[in-house]
């Protein structure tokens, strides 16, 4: 449940109910990590922010304003250890029935600050449990990368198991491409090199997953976006889960196949904290 959320700049109960966000899933969000210091990789979140709105065709809001929105509702409680969460939602407002959008679009701007969630240590320290999802995601080069509010694709792969035991699931495509997990980006490591997942047709291009690839050449890692089937992904050395606020998850059994949280995605996860781009695990 949100702490403080503020609407146009408001605090504010809710939106109409004929908002397209909520009609029809039009508009895209950022999930944003706080730390004591404030949020992190906020220019990154809020950079994918405008080029969703702008592959969407909805105006995106200034960014005076929606920084000044972000450190007001950060700022509104104190921040916990090990941190707390700012998410902003931009709908392309309100309008009638019907998919066409409105000639002039009014946007609505939720800014809301959530609790930091209660994930257990040894994820980050000893690695999580996996699996592959049977769903699959669609092909849409048009909506590729962005976090768009249609999640209904990631909310189906994730009701597939209930075992609290297995943190994520892969998601592939139709050609059967790992793709991402429910809420995360993937890498494997594979002599040396960083393979990920080539997400020009769908997927989410994660701020930490460009992070990482924009850091890999000061450690000495060759990176390559590439189709990465499930056979090839089990070659793995190591595999490790990324998002803003996981930070990085090491692989620890995948289809019954065990691995071990590596010296490569150590280094990772020390240069990402190191650049103050993920929250340190507790």
């Amino acid at each position: 449940m949100a702490i403080k959320a503020l609407i146009n700049g408001k605090v504010q109960a809710g939106v109409a109910v004929d908002d397209r966000g909520l009609q029809y899933g039009d508009g895209v969000f950022e999930t944003i990590a706080v730390a004591e210091a404030g949020p992190l990789c906020l220019d990154e979140h809020l950079s994918r922010l405008r080029e969703g709105c702008e592959r969407l065709s909805i105006p995106p809001p200034a960014l005076p304003v929606l920084c000044a929105e972000v450190a007001l509702v950060s700022g509104s409680n104190p921040v916990s250890s090990p941190g707390a969460v700012v998410k902003i939602i931009l709908t392309r407002g309100e309008g009638g029935r019907g998919y066409a959008p409105p000639a002039e679009a009014r946007p609505n701007r939720i800014v809301a600050l959530y609790p930091w969630p209660a994930y257990p240590p040894e994820h980050a320290s000893e690695g999580v449990r996996l699996r592959f999802c049977q769903r699959r995601y669609g092909i849409n080069p048009a909506l590729a990368g962005i976090k768009h509010l249609n999640r209904l694709e990631q909310i189906l792969a994730r009701a597939e198991w209930q075992d609290p035991a297995i943190a994520e699931g892969l998601v592939m495509d139709l050609d059967d491409n790992v793709i991402e997990g429910t809420m995360s980006n993937f890498f494997m490591i594979k002599d040396r090199a960083l393979l990920t997942s080539d997400l020009h047709a769908c997927g989410v291009r994660g701020v930490i997953r460009q992070k990482i690839i924009g850091l890999a050449a000061g450690l000495g890692l060759a990176v390559h976006e590439q189709a990465i089937s499930q056979a090839l992904l089990l070659q793995a050395d190591e595999i490790f889960l990324c998002n803003s606020l996981i930070g990085i998850w090491p692989a620890r059994m995948l289809a019954n196949r065990p691995f071990k949280p590596g010296p490569i995605t150590r280094r990772i996860r020390r240069a990402l904290i190191g650049e103050n781009a993920i929250i340190p695990p507790c």
